[in-house]
Order: C-alpha cells, then sequence, then structure tokens
C-alpha cells in the first residue's frame, strides 16, 4: 500500500519541469539561465559571460572562450515548483552534449536573437528536439540590440522551423528604448525601467493599444484553427477568454503544433519572469509525458513516473571531478537513497549509490533520495557510463541510450615525453568517458594514436583539457577527416567460389553478385557503413542457396565494408545483390559463406569504379560588407561553393558549402581578413566526391 509520503512525493512531481535551455550559440543561453537563477534566488549576483563569472560556464576553458562547451545542470525554484534546467551548448562541435540532454529532458526553451532569427544552429537543435519529441516555446532575446525586430524573428521561426508561432507578447519600445512588453493574454503592461530588478505591472500603454487588440485577435484565430475547444468558443463568442487561451496554448504546447514566443532581453534583465511562467504554464511536468518505455527480457515495458514504482533511471553525462566520479541521473520512476544497490541492466553488473547529489553547475547539495522526476548527480559508481541504465535488482530495464555521433575529424596526439606514454593513454580514456562522441583509436599503419571528435574546435577543447586537467605536454598533428568511399559504376555476375581442404571437413561456397550504387547518400553525423549506406538482396531462386547461408552472406559483404580499395576507408552507398550460387552437401557451413561474401565484395569493389568521398559542411559567415568580396574569394580557393548572401545592416551573410578538409585554420584566416570582426558557423551536411579521386575500375587479373 502507498505510503503517505509517496502521496506527497507523486502529487508533487506535478510542480516539477526538467527543461533546457537551446540556441545558436551567442544568442544568449547563459545569460538566460543567469538571469533565471538570479530572478529565482537561486543565486545573489548577476553571472556575465563577458566577466567570466556565470555559474553555468564554471570551467576554465568556458570562459576563457566565453561559450558554452559543456552542458550544466542547475536547480532553482518558482511559484511553487522545482525546475531543473540544463544549459546545453550552441556550437556545433558539441551537438552530442546537446542530443544526451535532450534525451533525459521534458521541455525546452528555444532562445533566438532578436537581430538574426533563426540561425544554423538553431535549426539543427530544432530538429534534434523534434526527433526526440521535446515540447518547447520560444525566447525571442535581445531586443535592446540595434536592428532587433520581433517580428522579422517570427517570421524566419515560422518559415525556417516549420512550425506555427503563437505570440503572447507584444514589445514597448525599440531597440535601446524597449522597457517592457505587453502581455496579449491578460491585456496588461509589464515594463522594467529605472534600474529596478523586477517589473511594474499597469494597463496598455495607448499608443499601443490599438496594435495589442489587433495582436490578441491574431493569437485567437491561430489558436482556434488548431485547438477545437478554443474554436467552439471562438465561433461562440466572437472571442476566446483568458483561461481557455492559456490551456489551449499549454495543449498545443505539449502536442508540438504551436510554438508560444515571447521576447525580451536577458542581459538587461527584462522578460525574465514571464518567460518563468510561461515554463509552469505550457511546459509539461514529469507526469505529463508518456511513461518511459524498455526493454524487459525482451518484450517492451512501460515504467510510470512514480516514486512507488521499481527504480529505473538513465545516466546522462559522466564526469571526474577532483572529489570523485559524477554520474548524471534522470530517474524516471522509484525511489533511491544514499547506500542503496542498483543494477547496471546493460552489463548486468551492480553498483552501490554512494552519495547523491543536488547539482548547482560545479557546486552541490547532499540530499537523501531522489524520486521520479529527479535529475541528479551521484557518486559511487565505479563503472557505469553515459547511456547506462541503473535499474532495481529485482526488476531490471533496459532504457534506450543518447545517439552517439560518428566522429568526422581526426588528430595525432603523443606525448612529448616518452615516460609520459603511459599517463596520456589514461588522460585519453577518460575523456572517452565523459564524452562518448570522441574516439581514440591506433592507425595500425604509422602507429599513431588518433583522436577523434566532431569538429577542430571539440578537439582543440579535448586536448586541451589533458593539458590542464592532467599537466601533460601533448604534440598534436594535422587534424584528419574521415573519408568514405562509394561506388561509382558497379559490376555484374561476379563470381567468387571458396574451397578450402586441409583435412578434416572443408569449407565450400559458391556466390555470384551483383554491385551497384545505392541512391542513399551519407548522413551527415557521418553515415558509416550501416543501414543508411548498404542494402543486400537475394534474387537466387529454387533454394540453391539456402536462407541461412543468404544471411551468411550479408554478413561477409558488412564485413568487406570497413576498407575499400581506395585508401582503406570504410564503404558505403552500395547495393548487394546475390544472385546464384551453389552448395556442398558436406563442405558448406554458415562460415564458408560468410568467408565467400566477404572476399567476393573485396573483389566487386576492385573491379567497380571507385569514388572517395570527403565531409562537407555548410559555412555561414557574417561579416563587414567591406570585406565580402575577400571572404569570398578565400571561400572559393577553400573549393567552396557559395549558395547564398545576404545584406544585413552594415554585414554580409555569406552561406557556402565547403569541404572540412578545407576548413582548418579557417577562424584565424576569417578574422585577419575581417579585422576581428567576422564570425562564422558550420553545420555537417553530408558527404561528396573527391575531384579526381576515381577509380578506373579496371578488373583485377
Amino acid at each position: 500500500m502507498r505510503t503517505d509520503l509517496h502521496r506527497h512525493i507523486t502529487d508533487s512531481l506535478t510542480g516539477v519541469r526538467n527543461l533546457g535551455i537551446l540556441a545558436h550559440v551567442d544568442a544568449g543561453k547563459t545569460t538566460v539561465t543567469e538571469r533565471i537563477l538570479y530572478v529565482t534566488g537561486a543565486t545573489y549576483k548577476r553571472g556575465e559571460v563577458h566577466d567570466g563569472t556565470t555559474v553555468t560556464d564554471f570551467d576554465s576553458q568556458e570562459r576563457d572562450r566565453g561559450i558554452t562547451i559543456f552542458a550544466a545542470a542547475v536547480s532553482c525554484a518558482w511559484d511553487g515548483h522545482r525546475i531543473h534546467l540544463i544549459d546545453t551548448p550552441g556550437h556545433v562541435d558539441f551537438s552530442d552534449e546537446v542530443e544526451r540532454s535532450l534525451r533525459v529532458l521534458d521541455g525546452a526553451i528555444a532562445v533566438f536573437d532578436a537581430v538574426a532569427g533563426v540561425e544554423p544552429q538553431s535549426e539543427s537543435v530544432w530538429r534534434q528536439a523534434d526527433r526526440h519529441g521535446v515540447p518547447r516555446i520560444a525566447f525571442v532575446n535581445k531586443l535592446d540590440r540595434a536592428g532587433a525586430d520581433l517580428d522579422a524573428a517570427v517570421a524566419s521561426i515560422r518559415e525556417r522551423l516549420r512550425v506555427v508561432p503563437l505570440v503572447v507578447q507584444l514589445p514597448i519600445g525599440r531597440e535601446d528604448g524597449f522597457t517592457g512588453v505587453v502581455d496579449l493574454l491578460r491585456m496588461r503592461s509589464l515594463v522594467w525601467a529605472g534600474g529596478r530588478d523586477t517589473f511594474e505591472e499597469g494597463p496598455v500603454p495607448d499608443a499601443l493599444r490599438e496594435e495589442a487588440h489587433r495582436r490578441r485577435r491574431l493569437l485567437e484565430e491561430a489558436v482556434a484553427e488548431l485547438h477545437p475547444i478554443a474554436l467552439e468558443e471562438f465561433c461562440a463568442e466572437s472571442e476566446i477568454s483568458a483561461q481557455t487561451l492559456a490551456a489551449a496554448l499549454r495543449d498545443l504546447t505539449r502536442t508540438g503544433e504551436g510554438v508560444v514566443v515571447l521576447c525580451g532581453s536577458a542581459y538587461r534583465d527584462r522578460g525574465i519572469e514571464p518567460l518563468l511562467d510561461a515554463v509552469v504554464a505550457y511546459l509539461p511536468s514529469p507526469l505529463d509525458v508518456p511513461a518511459v518505455r524498455g526493454i524487459q527480457d525482451g518484450a517492451v515495458r512501460e515504467r510510470a513516473a512514480d516514486p512507488a514504482a521499481p527504480f529505473a533511471g538513465l545516466v546522462f553525462k559522466v564526469n571526474s571531478t577532483a572529489t570523485g566520479r559524477l554520474a548524471y541521473l534522470r530517474v524516471y520512476s522509484g525511489t533511491i537513497r544514499k547506500g542503496d544497490t542498483v543494477l547496471d541492466a546493460g552489463v548486468r553488473r551492480t553498483e552501490r549509490i554512494g552519495r547523491i547529489l543536488r547539482v548547482q553547475a560545479d557546486r552541490n547539495t547532499e540530499v537523501d533520495l531522489a524520486v521520479a522526476g529527479d535529475i541528479v548527480a551521484v557518486v559511487g559508481l565505479k563503472a557505469a557510463r553515459t547511456g547506462a541504465t541503473l535499474c532495481a535488482p529485482e526488476a531490471p530495464l533496459v532504457l534506450e541510450p543518447p545517439a552517439v555521433a560518428d566522429p568526422v575529424v581526426s588528430v595525432a596526439v603523443e606525448a612529448r615525453r616518452s615516460v609520459d606514454a603511459g599517463r596520456l593513454a589514461s588522460a585519453l580514456a577518460r575523456l572517452v568517458e565523459e564524452d562518448p562522441s570522441l574516439a581514440v583509436r591506433t592507425d595500425p599503419e604509422t602507429g599513431q594514436t588518433l583522436l577523434s571528435g566532431m569538429g577542430e574546435l571539440h578537439l582543440e577543447v579535448a586536448v586541451e583539457r589533458i593539458r590542464r586537467t592532467h599537466g601533460l605536454d601533448v604534440g598534436v598533428g594535422r587534424p584528419q577527416v574521415a573519408y568514405r568511399e562509394t561506388v561509382g559504376r558497379g559490376v555484374s555476375g561476379l563470381l567468387y567460389r571458396h574451397v578450402k581442404q586441409d583435412g578434416g571437413a572443408g569449407q565450400f561456397a559458391h556466390v555470384v553478385l551483383d554491385v551497384e550504387p545505392l541512391e542513399t547518400v551519407p548522413d551527415a553525423a557521418g553515415g558509416d557503413a550501416g543501414e543508411a549506406g548498404f542494402a543486400f538482396r537475394s534474387t537466387v531462386v529454387g533454394g540453391r542457396v539456402p536462407r541461412e547461408y543468404v544471411r551468411a552472406v550479408e554478413a561477409g559483404c558488412r564485413d568487406a565494408l570497413a576498407e575499400g580499395p581506395l585508401g582503406g576507408h570504410p564503404v558505403t552507398g552500395l547495393r548487394v545483390t546475390l544472385t546464384d550460387g551453389a552448395t556442398h552437401p558436406k563442405d558448406s557451413s554458415e562460415m564458408a559463406f560468410r568467408t565467400a561474401g566477404r572476399f567476393a565484395l573485396r573483389e566487386a569493389l576492385r573491379a567497380s569504379a571507385m569514388v572517395l568521398l570527403e565531409p562537407v559542411v555548410e559555412v555561414t559567415a557574417t561579416v563587414p560588407d567591406d570585406a565580402a568580396g575577400g571572404v569570398l574569394g578565400d571561400l572559393s580557393a577553400r573549393r567552396g561553393r557559395v549558395s547564398g548572401s545576404t545584406a544585413r545592416a552594415g554585414t554580409v551573410v555569406i552561406t557556402a558549402t565547403v569541404p572540412l578538409a578545407e576548413l582548418f585554420g579557417y577562424a584565424t584566416r576569417l578574422r585577419s581578413r575581417t579585422q576581428g570582426r567576422g564570425t562564422f558557423t558550420t553545420r555537417a551536411t553530408g558527404y561528396a566526391p573527391v575531384p579526381g579521386a576515381v577509380s578506373d575500375g579496371t578488373p583485377p587479373r
């Protein structure tokens, strides 16, 4: 029977919000987070990015570079609700941090720059949230900047994100004169003026009354088109009440049919309180989202967000600190207490919970227990890694781990002193444990240790962590990109016979393969030789090759995709058809046909016309208009294809597709060409053929 304590905690789950801050780099995510902490009383001093005094950007590299690199969790309270907040990175190189955070969040605030609107990485993180089904509200920030335009930002949200923006506020004043907002639901003004920390509520200003009523009407019409109850009231009364409108906005936010849009200036402390009210009013609690699903005994099971249910939680981040190894955990169901024994369901290993911490970025407070809906850090786990499911030993459940993107850039790293080689290996192992989007391998040909990641900045940060945290002097070689190979022109009817007789049972397999290009293009994350880039089918009739041997041939072909004939790179973008074959009554086996499939495809690839592929990225450069010509010429010299340029208030925004290999050192080059005024961002878009890197398809002799 459920205790009173359990009933009280379950009821309080309606007052919990787990949300993240998502945006393009420099849109103001961290400043929004800092103002939320200040307004809610979690901090007593405003943190500033430019001063290096923020709570969430606590790492020395984040403060030196002025950007968020690592997702940081904080907690605060507002209007009787407990808010767990994760400030995520905005740079494309750290999108994997965003992915891991979104996996455990129930909602998000998407922050947009009022001048730039939807920027490339804004779109990327929005699509990530779409994949996870995370409800969002939008906050158009920096309305105090020159050129700020709420309507233009909302239009970009509608056009680029393909969602219905539901604007619930009207700015009071423009640019430097921005002082507050009109709340279109309650038709009131909220003004922050005279350096006050809080707003002053009043009637709608006379100068804005007509415009406010017009926009309220537009809001009602937009909501009525999407929400049946609101439509019924609108048709009957010719208007929608504030209560019905608020309920409809909450429903539309949950389903993703509409996005509530608010505005303000986080740096000037304007608009944060209404944003928090919107978080409480519109974003879901753990009880409002579907029950988490996992695998138990081979079957899909649901686990409700109930403290009395068996415990289940997902480790979404691991961090080594001076005080021990911290595992960040989202508790989906049940309750854990200090000293409990839990099961790492993926590897069937038990772990003990040493301590439970309520996290405030790099600071924490110890608590006795954590319940469903909580995001906490636990100390004492010896082996659990990112993506591990922790659960009650008597009720095992395996949750889906966060997806990990394939690394696309590599550098060679080595300790400058031979005696530090062991320490470097240990440091690299710890890096990979904390950041699964990093990978370490040894090149079998050169013997070099290669560190791979999502971009040049990602690797710079990783190497600098080794230097600062472990005190190692590390040498770094020029980054290498992850090339792929594909079939330009295939072959038909390639026959391969595998015969081996060395005493005892022999091996026999006879296969005939057709190889042709596959229309599917490798994906932007890297596109390995997996489902997206390889297709296999069999047209063998008459049982000449039994079904189990067909599966073995497919497995052998997949083995052959690891190294292509051009340069030993993974092969993608091909279709293999097994057209014929033969078996031996005694010597044929699955192993023989797997071997035949592997060697047959290797021969077929050598006989095909192969094309070398390289990763390409979309570069968006914002430069002064007087430097645009030089920047365009430099992009062309880097084999870039310019797809567009837009003039905007003395600057030019240039969009181009450029091979990733040509972008190393581009940040320094761009700064020198624009006297430090130019900026750029990148977004992975896929792979493209390398000019001239094509084999002639001469059949092997």
